[in-house]
């Protein structure tokens, strides 16, 4: 199965029915960015800490598989020059729409987070990548060219599930709210799913996802070349998963 070009149009589809990750920030949000006034999100609720950050004024940004009109233009409006790449078409009109609508200097690029050979070493400070390599097979890859693309000093800020997530019935948890461990990880909608699940799923349009492990999360970024120097959990929103561990995690990572 091409699983790329079938979560593309999922997402496009996402995009179409508003799914929250699609909608675009509004001219509040952008107005107070410039004031230097702003926050963004790499997990579901937990602000970025501003520390994390570069300085903003005329740093170099790629926002990696951060289509939706969210990130990006906020980080374009606190002075900085953005790049976005996304996988969806859909996703990235969204960030044009918002650039357009506020005057904003924002660049777009589909493309897949595991290759970013349109980029020349060195290009960027910082790299945003929030929640989203659970949508590849293979996420060492996305460190690899993160790394490559960051300049020396350059700062990647990654969110990426817990893998535990993964272990339970999510249809019996959305169904009756109760959470039993169902499968085991690695793993792959397309693989560790029943037959009927996958078909369901692919009916409903939804984009397929894949567990990654903390070792190659974590450990794979350090296997790239970077240095971890931050790190917190988050957890979902009304999730009675969220009750029993931190669904979500974020890092900050240096390229030395």
């Amino acid at each position: 199965m091409d699983v790329r070009g079938y979560n593309q149009e999922a997402w496009d589809r996402q995009v179409e029915s508003g799914n929250e990750w699609t909608v675009p920030v509004g001219p509040d949000v952008v107005e107070a960015a410039r004031r230097g006034q702003w926050e963004v999100l790499l997990t579901e609720t937990k602000p970025v800490p501003s520390a994390w950050f570069p300085e903003m004024a005329g740093a170099v940004v790629l926002c990696l598989a951060s289509g939706g009109g969210q990130q990006a233009p906020v980080f374009a409006a606190a002075g900085a020059k953005v790049t976005v790449l996304d996988n969806s078409p859909g996703q990235l009109a969204q960030d044009r729409f918002v650039a357009e609508r506020e005057s904003l200097d924002l660049e777009t690029v589909q493309g897949d987070m595991r290759d970013l050979s349109a980029f020349a070493e060195g290009s960027f400070d910082l790299v945003f990548h929030p929640v989203s390599n659970l949508f590849v097979p293979e996420v060492r890859p996305v460190w690899a060219e993160a790394f490559r693309v960051l300049r020396c000093g350059g700062v990647l800020l990654a969110g990426f599930l817990n893998p535990a997530v993964y272990v339970f019935d999510r249809e019996l948890v959305d169904s009756t709210g109760e959470v039993r461990v169902k499968y085991a990880l690695p793993y792959a909608d397309a693989t560790s799913q029943s037959e009927e699940e996958v078909r369901r799923q692919i009916q409903r349009g939804e984009p397929l996802e894949f567990s990654h492990s903390l070792e190659e999360q974590i450990g794979g970024q350090i296997e790239a070349g970077f240095l971890i120097s931050g790190f917190y959990e988050d957890h979902y929103r009304d999730d009675p998963i969220a009750t029993y561990l931190p669904t979500y995690v974020a890092t900050k990572a240096i390229k030395p």
